[in-house]
């Protein structure tokens, strides 16, 4: 059942348009990740669901109620910010019960749902510290319990773990994860970060200049995206436009562009053979050690590519000679009238 509607939603600053005829349906209990570079939209495009901006033309839709009109506190959002925004002075327990005493929740429920959010965020002992007392993931799940304790029908995560390390980013995605499969909530967050988009989301919005790209599953835009700039923006690959110079290869009948997988390609000595249907030579350009594995850039005649392989294979050092190789696995194809082939 669609929970969320975004009808053609534009917003212009003077000349400039942010977000040009974005629509989106998510479904009650979907999680939908907005992911694209900076500039693309996708915050502006958070806000105007939020209602801390006015769409210029477009419409939202939640449940059964259009809300592009509605000031915030009239939409049954919750919202986590990219900063937490927790209130010096207040303490986590003041947080957390901040928008039930805004909603005139009675004291007694308001003790009940500040004392279950907290729970359920693991910080049921630390509801008596001030922010300044608490590490950054302490005060996400602070953050994190203020938008679950008004039992929002939809949750809004602006960058949620951009400000932590990368050993807790894992953990609080899990900790995310879990909560939001618990409550069944419909959620719509914004990030830049490919992996925590792939991992969190049930469907990938992909955002460029202010247009919704393409929207499929993590599986699918992974391995069989639409659109060139999908393809090149979501992890490691090498998109050639085709024909390609020095590429000899059976070509499905409307492709436009090559799509290569860095971590499922080969790298191989120069005299190597290989009955790989891609294969081509080429000379190591860089080499850049990354724990457990190699990331190389290759030149292939006028062609960049890249080649990720485990450090337990043989090391190849910049200007050496090599053959990449690569089986269907490795291999996608791109047809112009898929996407928007730029």
């Amino acid at each position: 059942m669609t929970h969320l509607i975004l009808d053609t939603l534009t917003k212009r600053y003077g000349t400039a348009t942010a977000v040009s005829g974005l629509t989106l349906e998510v479904a009650r209990g979907e999680c939908i990740a907005l992911l694209g570079p900076s500039g693309c939209g996708k915050t502006t495009t958070l806000r105007m669901v939020a209602g801390f901006i006015a769409p210029d033309a477009g419409g939202i839709t939640l449940g059964d109620r259009r809300i592009e009109r509605d000031p915030p506190h009239r939409r049954a959002i919750g919202m986590v910010f990219q900063a937490y925004a927790l209130f010096p002075h207040m303490t986590v327990a003041g947080n957390v019960v901040f928008g039930l005493e805004m909603r005139h929740v009675g004291r007694a429920e308001r003790d009940r749902r500040v004392a279950a959010a907290l729970d359920m965020v693991g910080l049921a002992a630390l509801a008596d510290r001030w922010p300044s007392q608490l590490s950054g993931g302490q005060q996400q799940r602070v953050a994190l319990a203020r938008a679950l304790v008004t039992e929002p029908d939809l949750l809004l995560l602006d960058e949620p773990l951009s400000n932590l390390d990368a050993s807790l980013r894992g953990e609080m995605r899990s900790e995310i994860d879990r909560l939001r499969r618990r409550l069944g909530i419909t959620t719509l967050f914004v990030t830049h970060d490919q992996e925590e988009a792939l991992a969190l989301a049930d469907r990938i919005a992909v955002m460029q200049a202010g247009r919704l790209v393409e929207c499929a599953d993590p599986r699918s835009l992974s391995e069989h995206p639409r659109d060139v700039f999908t393809a090149s923006f979501l992890g490691a690959r090498s998109v050639i436009p085709l024909p390609a110079a020095g590429i000899s290869m059976a070509t499905p009948p409307g492709a436009s562009h090559l799509v290569l997988r860095a971590a499922r390609l080969q790298l191989l000595p120069a005299g190597a053979s290989t009955d790989a249907p891609f294969s081509v030579p080429a000379v190591v350009a860089e080499a850049a050690w990354l724990g457990d594995t190699i990331g190389y850039e290759v030149t292939a005649g006028p062609h960049r590519i890249r080649v990720i392989r485990p450090t337990t294979e043989a090391a190849f050092a910049p200007g050496q000679p090599v053959r990449v190789a690569g089986w269907p696995d490795a291999i996608a194809w791109i047809e112009t009238s898929q996407g928007v082939a730029s």
